[in-house]
């Protein structure tokens, strides 16, 4: 049984890690953080956890959380890394949901997030946390930066033709859609229901801040060459799901690409590579750690297409922050995570 710490415990991914670890076998939830709502109970503000969390929420403190084996930080860019460094000389382990430890190059996160990284040289030390492509670094890693929504659907649909040299990596399409609830819990007009609501809308296309996030990763997969991404994301009028669809041209006429990705992902519990044909839907994943995938090959041409869907705030945020407790405490991958889909 390990000691958890939350920082940053009321926005959706925090929500989504309590509803996770209040039944992991292994877990005993410590103490969960938020300056706000200090003072306040978890169930009153979330009342599905009502039975399965009594904790209240408190400020931060290092102290506290230093008594923890892992803390998990949910809070917004730029917190984590003002307080991680403590906590790892307290000898806790540190899994950050926010970006602050995901971007190798700490020049180039400054360009992108508009703030100089606060400890340079603890970011060298940091493991992305794609377990696909990372488990064995992230078994004996301190650090762990969990990987972001997008960047978690778009990786997991072009890492079998990437390791493989299949496509040319020169030009890459990343056509995604997301639900709201990946702009976060605060109040912001976009975000409104009748902002929202039976719209459709791409956002973000001159640059967004998981672009090179997701160029670092698929340039790693290419074995360290540089790749051409073109990634927009939209916003559509659902509450969780990411949809990804993935454009490649293929270097040669390529057959069995549906095998290739099945023996792929043969052994990793969490990606499900639908039959040839298929076209998976969020609603298939909603609340689930699954990613679902799907290749096509139109006309049977060099255009490859892959579809990718995953529940933003499950395997793209707080499950796959969970799969990565697990890898790192040596814990069964699928604990804690073994939940079915809701549907409809």
């Amino acid at each position: 049984m390990i000691k958890v710490g939350i920082v940053g415990g009321t926005g959706y991914t925090g929500v989504e890690l309590l509803r996770l670890l209040a039944k992991h076998p292994e877990v005993s939830l410590e103490v969960i953080t938020s300056r706000s709502e200090a003072g306040m109970p978890v169930a009153e503000m979330y009342p599905n956890l009502r039975g399965h969390v009594d904790l209240v929420f408190t400020n931060p403190d290092v102290d506290t959380l230093s008594q923890c084996d892992v803390v998990f930080f949910a809070t917004p860019n730029g917190v984590a890394m003002t307080q991680v460094p403590e906590l790892l000389a307290a000898g806790v382990k540190v899994i950050d949901l926010a970006a602050d430890f995901r971007i190798r190059d700490a020049q180039l996160w400054a360009k992108w997030y508009g703030m100089d990284h606060a400890c340079p040289k603890v970011l060298e030390e940091a493991v992305y946390g794609l377990p696909e492509m990372n488990r064995e670094a992230i078994k004996s890693a301190r650090l762990v930066a969990n990987p972001g929504c997008f960047p978690t659907a778009v990786q997991l649909g072009f890492m079998p033709l990437l390791e493989n040299d299949l496509i040319d990596r020169r030009y890459l399409i990343a056509d995604c859609k997301s639900g709201v609830s990946g702009a976060g819990r605060g109040a912001k007009v976009p975000s409104l229901l009748t902002e929202a609501s039976e719209s459709l809308k791409a956002y973000g296309v001159p640059g967004h801040r998981h672009l090179p996030e997701i160029r670092q990763g698929l340039a790693l997969m290419a074995n360290n060459s540089p790749v051409g991404l073109t990634f927009v994301p939209h916003l559509t009028p659902m509450i969780r799901g990411i949809h990804a669809t993935l454009y490649a041209r293929l270097k040669d006429p390529v057959g069995k690409l549906q095998e290739l990705f099945e023996n792929r992902y043969a052994n990793e519990a969490f990606v499900d590579v639908l039959p040839a044909g298929s076209h998976p839907e969020t609603r298939s994943v909603k609340g689930s750690n699954i990613c679902r995938i799907a290749i096509h090959q139109p006309q049977n041409d060099d255009t490859v297409v892959i579809l990718s869907a995953i529940d933003n705030l499950v395997k793209g945020a707080a499950g796959q922050a969970v799969q990565n407790m697990n890898i790192m405490f040596g814990f069964a991958e699928k604990q804690g995570l073994d939940i079915v889909a809701l549907m409809p």
